[in-house]
C-alpha cells in the first residue's frame, strides 16, 4: 500500500516526474492513446478557456443593441469628409488604324529562288540595273506581271529592288499587253496596301502612277476597282511631313506619302474618264478635283 502511495506522489510532483521511465503514465502502465488522462492539465486548461470564451460571447450577445446617433455616421449628410477610393484610370483601347500589319509571304520570292524569273541583277558604275534574259516585249505579262506586283511588299534585298525595277521595266516596254492584265494586278496591289507600312505604300503608289500612264484606257479600266485600292489611300491622305520652316533633305527620294497619294489620285482622275471623279469622291470625301473648278 505504501508503494502505491509513493508512486502516486511521484506522479503529482512535476520535478520527480521528469525522472520516470517512458510509458509510466500510471502505476499500472501507460494509458491508451484514445484514453482521456485524468491528470492532463493541458486539456483541462483548453476546456476551461473554451468555456470562458463561450461565457464572454454569451454576455456580449446579451447586451442591448447600440444604435448610431444622428450625425455620428458617414451617410445621410449633405457633404462627406471621407476620402473615396481613386478609381484606376482606364485608357481607351487603340484602334490600330495606322499600325503595320503582318506581311504575308510572297510568291515572287519563291519564283525567284527557284530560278523561274528570266532576270538577274547587273552591277554597273552608275548603279544597279536588271538584265533580262528574255526581252520584256516577248514575255507573257499575264504570268509575269502579277508576280512582280506581288513582290512589291518585299522588304529585303535583293527581292525589293528586283520586284520594283521589274515592274517599271515591264510597264515601260509592255505596251498593249498591259491592259488585259489589270484584273490580275488588283489583288497584289490591295495586299501590299493593306500592310499599311508607309514604305511599302509609297512603293506601290509609284508603280500605280507608272501603270496609269503606261497605256490608253488603263486609267478607265481601274475605275471599277477603286473600292479595293482607295480605302488605304483615304487613311493615309493627311499623313504629310510637317517640318515647319525646316528643310526636308530627303524629298529627292519622293517618299512623302501624303504628296504621293495626292498625285496618284489626280492621275487616276485625269486618266479615268467621266466616272473617275465621282468614284474617287465616294471613297475619299475630302478629295478635291483637279479637273473641275
Amino acid at each position: 500500500m505504501s508503494n502505491i502511495i509513493g508512486e502516486l506522489s511521484i506522479m503529482h510532483n512535476p520535478k520527480k516526474r521528469a525522472f520516470l521511465p517512458p510509458f509510466s503514465g500510471s502505476p499500472f502502465g501507460a494509458f491508451p492513446g484514445d484514453f482521456n488522462k485524468p491528470n492532463d492539465r493541458v486539456k483541462k486548461n483548453e476546456v476551461k478557456h473554451k468555456q470562458q470564451v463561450r461565457a464572454a460571447q454569451a454576455m456580449e450577445d446579451a447586451k442591448p443593441h447600440i444604435f448610431i446617433k444622428r450625425g455620428e455616421g458617414n451617410g445621410g449628410l449633405v457633404c462627406s469628409t471621407v476620402k473615396g477610393k481613386t478609381a484606376a484610370a482606364i485608357q481607351p483601347p487603340k484602334a490600330g488604324a495606322f499600325k503595320k500589319k503582318q506581311i504575308p509571304p510572297t510568291e515572287f520570292r519563291r519564283f525567284y529562288e527557284r530560278g523561274d524569273l528570266p532576270v538577274t541583277i547587273q552591277h554597273r558604275s552608275d548603279g544597279r540595273t536588271l538584265f533580262w534574259k528574255v526581252l520584256p516585249e516577248k514575255l507573257d505579262l499575264h504570268h509575269y506581271l502579277p508576280i512582280f506586283f506581288d513582290g512589291l511588299r518585299e522588304m529585303e534585298e535583293p527581292y525589293k529592288f528586283i520586284a520594283s525595277q521589274g515592274c517599271y521595266d515591264l510597264l515601260q516596254r509592255g505596251a498593249a499587253k498591259i491592259l488585259p492584265t489589270i484584273p490580275q494586278l488588283i489583288i497584289p496591289v490591295k495586299t501590299a496596301l493593306n500592310t499599311r507600312d508607309p514604305e511599302i505604300v509609297c512603293a506601290v503608289l509609284k508603280v500605280l502612277q507608272k501603270l496609269v500612264v503606261s497605256g490608253d484606257l488603263i486609267g478607265e479600266a481601274l475605275v471599277p476597282y477603286y473600292r479595293q485600292i482607295l480605302p488605304v489611300l483615304n487613311l493615309f491622305k493627311t499623313r504629310n511631313v510637317n517640318l515647319g520652316d525646316g528643310i526636308d533633305y530627303g524629298q529627292r527620294h519622293h517618299n512623302n506619302i501624303g504628296d504621293l497619294i495626292r498625285e496618284t489620285l489626280q492621275l487616276l482622275e485625269m486618266h479615268g474618264g467621266e466616272d473617275a471623279y465621282i468614284n474617287i469622291k465616294y471613297m475619299i470625301p475630302t478629295y478635291e478635283s483637279c479637273v473641275f473648278s
